[in-house]
């Protein structure tokens, strides 16, 4: 009682597996006009009159007997464009996509065709008809990069692309996972059936997952030859315990090939090879061998460092007869001729048995367009009815939306969006401001509503067409600084507001007729510019008359210094300055103020005016030591003119009475046998002038001095 319960609860499990299974298949029949259910596999098959609205069904003539799915094709135009059917998934889980082609008979004057068959943006396929009655099978295994893919015919060299079934099969979780599917997908080159009764195919109810095992009976060119002498074919009604990863059929399982003659030896071309390929062999001991018989061998053709030298006993590895066993080949290299081969062992009583193989080729996933640019672009579908903007596909690859331009970069970027006079209704979608690749924008020509959507981030746009719309709202003042905006057209519009002053800079050609709500600026824009002008006006009024006080001013201290001069200029006595208070022995006789030194004093100070220290704009300046030991520089005239006097006064004048740290101090003047000298305080250091202009390393001054020393220079 125990067991025939834990029968039938096996048996409810199995039955509900693949009731689910057979909800989450898709198959389409491409060119079909009903949706119906293939009684030969229970399968249920929708046309795709609802899907696809690009191409026609056409009648294929000499269809495949009964089969209703290959009664018609659809057939599409030869063009630049691409044609794809969306499929939903479900993210990273795996699948089992097939796409069939059957021809039929030419028609007169046709010929063949030859195009390219694409899932997203990855090449699966050149798809090359030359038999009329083959129905030609590409199958993908992948893993969902997203909750949708697509499959696409295009870039037709001969004929018209064409499709006849289009199918999705969900995988078990751990079926052919590989270490490398984040950047591969898996493209079948072979799914052999070895030992099969005849040359009809296994597929679903005898498989869940619906793979296609062909018979190894089947006769195409180059397709298993160089059959090893002693192949013969065995078969099983047992059970056979398949539990394993991959799960093939029970009814594959049951049929296998054996070298009698210790060798099984096949060769076979495999499609778009050379490359990488995973491989799996399947193997189940399906012979009740005696006790003292064995069946090992080895794979020596082709062969592999990793696996050829592994010895198969399929019981011993399988633990049991009836059971499978699966090595498989993570990631060989092979080329487009494969010649493989079994070999048993020299201990071994039975040669080498096989059941079936599988063998798929590591495609590298390309790059899809950028995700964001793709998001933007696809929203548009939703803003039109018409058929030209249900480009299913990428927008960029293999070939671009014929309203769309893009760059070759990895991953593509959409350049230029031409949408002129498309019927467009709506909002322009929001995420425009992702767009950063994008150069041009045509929109023009439609009947778009509401305001900008924002694009600060579109510093490489250099045309916008937003003309003949209904776009209200105001102008963004970004729109005046967008680096490389070249020309922007919004006339016909409803915008409102003021204008950026970006735009008006003659700069960018720029059009916004017939947009009455719209201007250059408003009366509180003016008022506030007037305000600022006359602020402006005010300020100016009052520098221009404090500058006037001061010129009264200094006009009034220059006719105080002339009567100053009077006694000065002239003279060749030796008495002070008539203007000022001076002493003749040393001592001032005001606080702050220099005095009167003879030429007798300065030439015994100066050794005669010997020692000759620089030039400045008064005369030659020469060294000296006062009795006192005081270190003096002693500055001589040498223009004798009236205004040369003027000089001297003036500079005795203010130098006595202005005291600065950052001016050097007056001591005391001489003016005596038309001599007039100027003594000052004697500076150690030397002139500013030799540690600017002479190329000493002791003399040379960093530009952080240099500018405090001109600092220092403005406050004196």
């Amino acid at each position: 009682m125990g067991l025939c319960s834990l029968f039938l609860v096996t048996l409810l499990l199995l039955t509900s597996f693949a009731v689910c299974q057979l909800e989450e298949f898709i198959s389409i029949d491409c060119g079909g006009t009903s949706n119906y259910t293939d009684k030969s596999t229970g399968l249920a098959w929708i046309s795709d009159s609802g899907i696809m609205k690009h191409g026609k069904p056409v009648e294929v003539q000499n269809p495949s007997g009964n089969k209703f799915q290959y009664q018609r094709r659809r057939e599409f135009p030869i063009d630049s464009r691409k044609y794809c059917y969306t499929l939903v998934t479900e993210e990273r889980r795996r699948y089992l996509v097939r796409a069939t082609f059957k021809y039929g008979n030419l028609d007169d004057g046709d010929t063949y065709p030859q195009f390219q068959l694409y899932l997203d943006a990855t090449k699966w396929a050149t798809v090359s008809i030359y038999d009329a009655s083959r129905i030609y099978a590409k199958e993908m295994i992948f893993r969902a990069p997203s909750n949708s893919i697509d499959v696409c015919m295009c870039c037709a060299t001969t004929g018209s692309p064409f499709i006849s079934t289009l199918e999705l099969r969900p995988l078990n979780l751990s079926m052919y996972a590989t270490d490398f599917e984040g950047s591969f997908f898996l493209k079948v080159a072979a799914r052999i059936n070895f030992g099969a009764p005849s040359e009809d195919v296994v597929r679903y109810p005898d498989d869940p997952y619906d793979r296609i095992w062909e018979s190894d009976l089947i006769k195409r060119q180059n397709y298993l030859v160089g059959v090893a002498p002693g192949t013969e074919r065995i078969n099983t009604t047992k059970k056979i315990e398949i539990e394993t990863r991959e799960n093939p059929p029970v009814k594959v399982m049951q049929t296998a090939v054996v070298g009698t003659k210790g060798i099984l030896s096949y060769r076979l071309n495999l499609e778009d090879f050379p490359g990488n390929a995973r491989a799996y062999a399947y193997f189940a001991e399906i012979e009740d061998l005696p006790k003292n018989e064995t069946r090992k061998f080895k794979l020596e053709q082709p062969y592999i460092a990793d696996y050829s030298n592994a010895v198969v006993n399929i019981a011993e590895n399988a633990n049991g007869s009836y059971t499978l066993y699966e090595p498989s080949y993570m990631n060989v290299s092979l080329e487009f001729v494969l010649s493989f081969s079994f070999v048993k062992t020299r201990d071994s009583t039975q040669g080498p048995l096989l059941n079936a193989m599988e063998i798929s080729k590591y495609m590298p996933i390309a790059s899809k367009t950028d995700r964001q640019d793709s998001n933007f672009v696809n929203a548009f579908r939703f803003l039109s009815a018409e058929s030209v903007l249900k480009n299913e596909g990428d927008p960029c690859v293999p070939t671009p939306w014929e309203w769309v331009n893009c760059s070759t970069t990895t991953p593509p970027r959409i350049t230029k969006i031409n949408l002129s006079r498309r019927n467009l209704k709506g909002e322009i979608p929001g995420k425009l401001n992702n767009m950063e690749a994008l150069t041009e924008l045509w929109l023009d020509g439609n009947m778009l509503t509401g305001q900008l959507p924002d694009m600060s981030n579109l510093i490489n746009v250099k045309i916008m067409h937003l003309e003949n719309n209904k776009l209200t709202g105001p102008l963004p003042s970004y729109l005046g600084s967008l680096p490389s905006l070249q020309a922007l057209f919004i006339q016909n519009n409803s915008f409102s507001g003021v204008i950026p002053s970006g735009l008006l800079s003659g700069k960018i050609i720029f059009n916004f007729d017939d947009n009455p709500e719209l201007h250059k600026g408003n009366k509180k824009h003016f008022q506030l510019m007037l305000g600022i002008s006359i602020g402006v006006l005010v300020i100016l009024l009052i520098l221009f008359l404090t500058s006037l006080v001061l010129l009264l001013i200094l006009r009034r201290k220059t006719s105080q210094q002339k009567r100053d001069e009077k006694g000065v200029s002239g003279r060749s006595s030796t008495k002070p300055l008539t203007g000022y208070s001076f002493g003749r022995d040393g001592n001032i006789m005001d606080e702050g103020t220099a005095y009167y030194i003879t030429l007798s004093e300065l030439k015994e100070a100066t050794n005669n005016f010997s020692k000759n220290i620089g030039k400045g704009s008064f005369g030659s300046v020469y060294y000296g030591k006062m009795k006192d030991g005081k270190e003096v520089a002693v500055k001589t005239m040498t223009d004798p003119s009236s205004y040369g006097n003027q000089q001297f006064v003036n500079e005795v004048a203010l130098l006595s009475r202005i005291h600065h740290r950052n001016l050097v101090p007056l001591i005391g003047y001489c003016e005596e046998e038309y001599q007039h000298i100027l003594v000052y305080e004697y500076m150690h250091n030397g002139t500013l002038r030799e540690y600017i202009h002479e190329c000493s390393s002791q003399k040379q001054l960093d530009w952080l001095a240099r500018l405090r020393i001109a600092e220092d220079a403005a406050k004196g």
